[in-house]
């Protein structure tokens, strides 16, 4: 069965973008790039990655997950072509190469292609399609970023409390303060 894995740069208050959707102030630049860029190739901007000579043969993912207003922030029409684009909006439409804009259930959506053949499925964000999908997701993977925002929009959303429990697989500290850290859902029991 395939993995939900939602793969995202957070601050350390737990933001992924500022109150406006705000997300410049990342690092992008710095010793961990090169060690992001490398395993998670797949996550890059078809075009950056082109750009930066970066080849993107889908080892990790072939699907990503985004929600509408992730999807707008890019301004690109097909900002991940190299992979299967699914957009959730109830009220935006548009067409583009590999991209397809649904208003169905985001549950039922990650529940039938987590039937299909294929990789992992990426949830790129936002907060709120995350707090959607929070049951469905199967790993974490964290770039926690040496910041702190004060408001914006959260790792989750508005989830209600309901404590779930990860278990840490995989930490790497870089020498900008980012540390990717991948997490695993820990088995119901």
């Amino acid at each position: 069965m395939r993995e939900l894995v939602y793969y995202a740069a957070v601050t350390l208050d737990g933001f992924i973008a500022g109150p406006h959707g705000e997300f410049d102030a990342f690092l992008v630049e710095g010793d961990h790039m090169d060690g992001i860029n490398a395993r998670f190739a797949d996550t890059l901007p078809t075009v950056a990655a082109e750009a930066l000579g970066i080849a993107q043969e889908r080892t990790m993912f072939d699907t990503v997950l985004m929600g509408w207003n992730t999807y707008a922030v890019g301004g690109l029409p097909s900002p991940y072509r190299h992979l299967r684009q699914i957009v959730f909006s109830r009220t935006q439409h548009g067409e583009a190469e590999n991209l397809e804009i649904t208003a169905e259930d985001p549950v039922e959506v990650v529940r039938r292609l987590k039937q299909e053949d294929g990789r992992a499925i990426w949830l790129c964000g936002g907060g709120a399609l995350a707090a959607t999908l929070a049951d469905e997701i199967d790993r974490l993977v964290l770039k926690r970023q040496p910041l702190l925002f004060g408001s914006g929009i959260p790792l989750f959303g508005d989830r209600p409390y309901h404590p779930e429990r990860f278990d840490a697989v995989d930490t790497t500290a870089y020498g900008t303060g980012v540390v990717v850290t991948e997490l695993v859902r820990r088995p119901a029991g």
